[in-house]
């Protein structure tokens, strides 16, 4: 799951961080990538944050995400930050497929 974030209230930030991080935790995922520090090479595309989240595997995430649970933090989510999310799934590269 990626996610590029601008965060625009800082306290309904920690207040979503606070009831989706654990959630999140209990589902499988785990944070491999959370910065600020940001290079724009290519594209115009200028983040402000960004954050991939690994799951168990792809369908999880899906069940993570579409949860009754997970979708009543959204709205705080939503008020805490503009953004834009993906899922994606892992294909293996044919090199490690030995």
């Amino acid at each position: 799951m990626i996610f590029e974030l601008e965060i625009i209230d800082s306290q309904a930030w920690a207040e979503y961080r606070r009831i989706a991080g654990p959630m999140m935790a209990a589902a499988g995922g785990k944070f491999i990538v959370r910065s600020e520090k940001i290079e724009p090479l290519e594209g115009g595309w200028t983040p402000a944050a960004i954050s991939v989240v690994e799951f168990p595997s792809f369908v999880v995430a899906q069940a993570f995400y579409h949860s009754k649970e997970y979708q009543a933090t959204i709205p705080l989510r939503e008020r805490a930050a503009r953004g834009r999310g993906i899922l994606v799934g892992s294909t293996p590269l044919p090199e490690s497929q030995g």
